[in-house]
């Protein structure tokens, strides 16, 4: 069942403008040198101060523009979490794990329809996921690495799935059935959390990777809500569920279901089996609403990719995913917004 839980407020204080960024970075998919496993179970939990810093946020407009946005978090306490649970043997160094179970959808009446056509694509060569009329949830990597803006996120687009047609009964030209083709919409602005800046963090903060565009036209489809991130003793199966677009796919929309290995307070970490071009991909479970027979899903993390780390002096790879805490709740929910009016229950 989904908890009501609830969350904490994040309240704006001020806002600076900064200069325009160089928009230089190079995009990368996969990511090197983060904070892993071992490293996760040290770290001490946030105080006050430290939240208020790695939860302020800059903004990105379509003319270039960029602010600073320095927020206070009111009503924070720490997630009970456990750090880790069950460990898995060894891996090899991969991101398809044994057979490959991922599923290509071609059939439009799933494809144009819920909850397959909340992914979404971006023009950075990531997923997303729609989370309002007008907000796509995604991964900052895919726009920002760490210290600068990536060469394509200056025009940032967003392509929303349509079937392709087939015009007067016939096969048009170059197109194929069952393959989405993309109605792209500029993104208006982008907001990435400080936390995820290196001169923040020390270091790449894998925990700050997901960031919200802002599209410059709403749209009309089905989009999908977000969700605390239950601990795996609460999901059926411990199972989760994400589509994106794999870069090994290529056109091709990609379903995947797996069970959680292991979690931090921040994140998760799993075998799905997925490839570069996912990243970014919201994931979701399917959980009973309150006092109701109806399932609902959710999302309750977003795909950040395939990391290496060490533990015990070996090398091990998983993949992995940031979890929406309450914390974060609070923020990408008033990022869309633009007050805690709205997210004070989640």
């Amino acid at each position: 069942t989904w908890h009501l839980k609830k969350i904490p407020q994040i309240v704006r204080e001020r806002t600076f403008s900064l200069d325009s960024p160089k928009f230089e970075a190079k995009t990368k998919l996969e990511l090197n040198s983060v904070c892993g496993i071992e490293c996760q179970r040290k770290l001490p939990v946030p105080s006050l101060s430290e939240l208020k810093n790695l939860l302020s946020y800059e903004t990105v407009f379509e003319n270039g523009t960029r602010t600073l946005t320095e927020v206070n978090v009111l009503g924070a306490v720490p997630d009970p979490a456990a750090n880790t649970t069950t460990r898995r043997p060894l891996r090899k160094k991969r991101q398809i794990y044994g057979t490959d179970s991922r599923f290509s959808i071609y059939d439009k009446r799933f494809m144009t329809n819920f909850p397959f056509n909340t992914a979404v694509k971006i023009s950075t060569g990531c997923s997303g996921i729609l989370v309002s009329p007008k907000h796509v949830l995604t991964a900052a990597h895919c726009l920002h690495n760490g210290k600068d803006y990536v060469k394509g996120s200056k025009r940032l687009r967003v392509g929303l799935m349509k079937t392709k047609s087939r015009g007067n009964g016939r096969k048009r030209k170059g197109t194929s059935d069952g393959l989405p083709s993309f109605q792209w919409t500029r993104v208006k602005s982008t907001h990435i959390p400080k936390g995820w800046f290196k001169g923040v963090s020390g270091d790449i903060a894998l925990d700050y990777d997901y960031a919200v565009l802002e599209l410059k036209r709403p749209h009309k489809r089905k989009y999908m809500e977000l969700g605390i991130s239950p601990t795996i003793k609460m999901m059926p199966g411990s199972m989760i569920h994400f589509s994106g677009f794999d870069n090994d796919r290529s056109g091709q929309l990609v379903y995947r279901f797996c069970s959680i290995s292991e979690e931090s307070n921040d994140l998760f970490y799993q075998y799905c089996d997925a490839e570069p071009g996912s990243t970014g991909s919201g994931i979701y479970l399917r959980l009973k609403e309150p006092n109701k027979k109806k399932w609902k899903r959710k999302i309750i993390a977003v795909y950040s990719g395939h990391q290496w780390v060490d533990i015990n002096g070996q090398q091990q790879d998983y993949n992995v995913a940031v979890r929406i805490t309450p914390l974060k709740y609070a923020q990408i929910c008033f990022w869309i917004h633009g007050n805690d009016g709205n997210c004070t229950q989640g």
